[in-house]
């Protein structure tokens, strides 16, 4: 996220509850690693700070007034690939939350989550990690689907696993799975870089931001059945 590592982690609130965002304030500037640069109180807010400040994270609430969170994060993810959005929901099958990450987010988080959960969260997307459990995310996928929708009208979006080799379809099925590099290498009998080698090329294949859209992908081209 920062190539300074002794940088703190610069991070924007997004949530129109003055308490919620006052409290989740607090909670980050209490780590030394990180700092809250700027709160928005809408979702066109969020966009217009995020222009101007540049944060590595943002915490989106969903649904707000003026642009919802959906669109927002649409805008963050567009006009900056470094800066990495986690979306806030009272609920974890939550069609915003689907066409949040489709739309680029890196993960979402209940607000209902422990403190601890929510600083665990903020280090994982910040070191470049998708913030996903792969049960949660089949859930949401099957739901979406009964329901006939993706939650996300305009985003462009490769769902044809054909244009694959055999290996990077092994590779985005066991993402899809949640299984972290080491994990693929160790199933695949596959050195470390070369997965990574896998993970870019598939990045750049399938026109996707990050690993939170190769899961994604995973679950809606097929190769991993949603539950």
């Amino acid at each position: 996220m920062t190539d300074d590592p002794h940088r703190p982690v610069r991070v924007l609130i997004a949530d129109d509850q003055d308490l919620l965002r006052g409290s989740l304030r607090m909670l980050v500037d209490h780590d030394p690693a990180m700092t809250v640069v700027a709160e928005a109180r809408t979702g066109r807010e969020a966009v217009e700070l995020a222009a101007r400040t540049a944060p590595d994270l943002v915490l989106m609430d969903v649904r707000m007034p003026d642009l919802d969170g959906l669109a927002a994060t649409r805008s963050i993810c567009a006009n900056s690939d470094a800066t990495r959005v986690i979306v806030l929901t009272m609920f974890d099958l939550d069609d915003y939350v689907y066409g949040a990450l489709r739309a680029g987010a890196s993960g979402f988080l209940l607000k209902n989550s422990r403190p601890e959960e929510l600083l665990r969260a903020l280090r994982l997307v910040a070191d470049g990690q998708a913030l996903l459990a792969p049960e949660v995310t089949g859930r949401l996928i099957a739901d979406v689907v009964r329901s006939g929708g993706r939650g996300v009208d305009d985003t462009p979006w490769r769902v044809d696993a054909s244009g694959l080799t055999p290996r990077e379809r092994d590779v985005a099925t066991l993402i899809g799975r949640g299984r972290s590099n080491a994990e693929i290498a160790a199933e695949l009998t596959l050195s470390h870089a070369t997965v990574k080698t896998y993970v870019s090329r598939l990045l750049t294949k399938l026109d996707a931001r990050d690993r939170a859209q190769l899961v994604v992908f995973a679950y809606e081209s097929g190769l991993v059945r949603a539950v």
